[in-house]
């Protein structure tokens, strides 16, 4: 029986991912600081027959990963999987956000994905085996107003496990490290997240179910070999275009990243947020995978499959364009 362990596992992507990762029946723990959400998750992983172990830990904080780490081992067995997906930010102009705010987004969802990274190599380096995949973004190669933490984060993380993967190629470690990019999703983050924005938040549209994601990372824990995956067409621009005209898009987001990032509804200052402390959800109801905004979200990415396949994409395109030639010729 495989052993896979997903931070962040109560809500949004994680829960997602969790949930695919349950029909598998495995083992599987869950880390995360909501109770609630925690609990419901893994009662969902029983439910579809595979063994749970909620795990209610703050990323932020190196002990309490140790000991998550340990807890895993000792009552699952060995890691074999580590997926990373937990975080926390602000939605507000950089100059809004405190500095005691600023560390703490960055502490959750960069030096979270430091620890969980550490913990899970601790334990497979010695077995010389095991994958571990970091939730990524197009943010983490492109900047947007309003989110200055959060693609702050995203882009050390992709700074952090390239400096990792090289040192893992030069022990020559089986060790896999892969990350996974994400395109706006809708996720309970925008219920959630500290806002100082006049505006409710919502994600850069397209928007795509978090199931799309989950599908993306669960494939990239499959077939860890690839550096990385690009989910969504947007994300493929976005990276893209970032490479070719960084100033063109700097210019376009000045004028278009501030309204695209908010509902016309006017946004509530006195909501609870999760920056410091976890949400249960009102009345005792956890926030489960989803948001707010399925009535626009993308239940499938075609682009996300050919990320995946990229083989079977190339032998499409040679078949098509030999097709073409034949038909010329005639």
């Amino acid at each position: 029986m495989g052993r896979r362990q997903v931070t962040g596992a109560s809500a949004g992507v994680g829960r997602a991912t969790v949930r695919l990762l349950a029909r598998r029946r495995i083992a599987i723990a869950l880390l995360a600081r909501g109770r609630l959400g925690l609990h419901a998750a893994a009662e969902e992983v029983r439910a579809a027959g595979s063994r749970a172990l909620p795990i209610e830990v703050d990323m932020a904080d190196h002990d309490q990963v140790i000991d998550a780490g340990r807890r895993i081992e000792d009552q699952l067995g060995p890691i074999e999987l580590w997926i990373n997906s937990a975080f926390s930010s602000v939605f507000a102009p950089f100059q809004q956000v405190r500095p005691e705010e600023f560390r703490r987004a960055t502490e959750v969802t960069y030096l979270g994905y430091v620890h969980g990274t550490r913990v899970a190599l601790s334990h497979m380096t010695p077995r010389d085996r095991g994958t571990i995949v970091q939730v990524g973004s197009a943010l983490a190669y492109r900047g947007i107003p309003l989110q200055a933490a959060y693609c702050g984060a995203k882009h050390a993380i992709v700074g952090f496990t390239e400096s990792l993967r090289c040192e893992l190629l030069h022990e020559r470690s089986k060790v896999k490290v892969t990350m996974v990019h994400l395109p706006a999703v809708n996720t309970p983050q925008f219920d959630w997240l500290l806002s100082r924005l006049p505006r409710h938040a919502e994600p850069v549209p397209p928007i795509y179910e978090p199931e799309v994601a989950a599908r993306a990372v669960v494939g990239a824990a499959d077939q860890p070999h690839r550096r990385e995956y690009w989910v969504g067409t947007s994300t493929a621009l976005t990276i893209l275009g970032n490479r070719v005209a960084p100033g063109l898009l700097d210019r376009y987001l000045a004028r278009t990243g501030y309204k695209s990032q908010q509902t016309g509804r006017p946004a509530d200052h006195n909501r609870p947020n999760n920056l410091w402390y976890p949400l249960d959800g009102p009345r005792g109801h956890d926030y489960g995978a989803r948001g707010v905004f399925s009535s626009r979200a993308h239940g499938r990415s075609p682009q996300a499959w050919l990320s995946r396949h990229r083989v079977a994409s190339a032998v499409g395109l040679l078949g098509t364009a030999a097709g073409v030639l034949v038909w010329r010729r005639k």
